[in-house]
């Protein structure tokens, strides 16, 4: 749901950088899951007990983070929400982490890789497949993602295997 991405003030607070199209949603779930940068599969579970929006991002209070330093361990890291806590996804969309794994396909009938990662520079989403040869980033927008079937869990594209 996002990225910490620094400590904030003396307090324990904590800078966080949504990937929500409506950042301050995040304010309304208080349970929080929190993993330090480079831990795989470290996920804590913690409570929100405040935050607000700050520019693009929110500050927000951890219970259990007093200072600085403890708060410092969570920079760079993760900010995810329980699955069950989330609405269903409207009809025509679909959440990024449901397309990690997917295969993708092209209209020729080739494999190009495996969803890797959802990354949003601004523009637009982009799909980072990994394949054997390499990385392709393929933007996620209706001109190239032609179709996504989450229980095919396949993604077709317009896109040639010889693009990077």
């Amino acid at each position: 749901m996002g990225r910490v991405v620094a400590p904030y003030g003396v307090k324990g607070w904590l800078k966080v950088l949504p990937s929500t199209a409506e950042r301050e949603t995040m304010l309304s779930h208080k349970e929080w899951w929190l993993r330090p940068r480079g831990e795989r599969d470290e996920w804590r579970r913690c409570t929100l007990e405040e935050g607000r929006p700050h520019g693009s991002a929110l500050i927000v209070r951890i219970a259990g983070l007093a200072d600085r330093e403890a708060a410092a361990m969570y920079s760079g890291g993760d900010v995810g929400i329980a699955r069950s806590a989330l609405p269903a996804a409207p009809a025509g969309e679909v959440y990024w982490a449901d397309l990690l794994g997917l295969a993708v396909w092209n209209r020729q009938g080739e494999s190009l890789g495996t969803v890797a990662a959802v990354q949003d520079f601004g523009a637009h989403p982009i799909l980072r497949v990994e394949h054997g040869e390499g990385t392709r980033l393929i933007p996620y927008v209706d001109a190239y993602v032609d179709a996504v079937d989450l229980e095919a869990r396949r993604i077709e594209v317009d896109w040639q295997k010889d693009y990077s």
